[in-house]
């Protein structure tokens, strides 16, 4: 029998990503950045919450390579990484509402 699992360095880094999806605000502010880039403040207004709640979970989805930023200026706009992002958390939402 052939054993296809990744090594557990592999799992564990895997194991890490989930629980940053763990999270409802961040996955909030995750699909709040589906379709555009924003900036702190156009994320907190859209969720109705601190600036301070935003920036600290944008500081984690940056840390975990889920979002990105471009510096405009003194203006910081923030989108999700890649496709890949928006996939995990579509698929996760079909499962749910299977």
């Amino acid at each position: 029998m052939k054993n296809n699992i990744p090594e557990q360095e592999i799992l564990f880094e895997l194991a890490d990503l989930f629980k940053v999806f763990g999270d409802s605000t961040r996955l909030r502010i995750m699909h709040t950045l589906f379709d555009s880039e924003c900036s702190v403040g156009e994320i907190a207004d859209t969720l109705n919450m601190e600036h301070s709640t935003i920036s600290h979970q944008l500081r984690v989805l940056r840390t975990n390579k889920l979002v990105k930023v471009r510096r405009d200026g003194k203006q910081i706009y923030y989108s999700l990484d890649d496709d890949h992002v928006k996939k995990i958390i579509e698929m996760g939402l079909d499962h749910v509402l299977e």
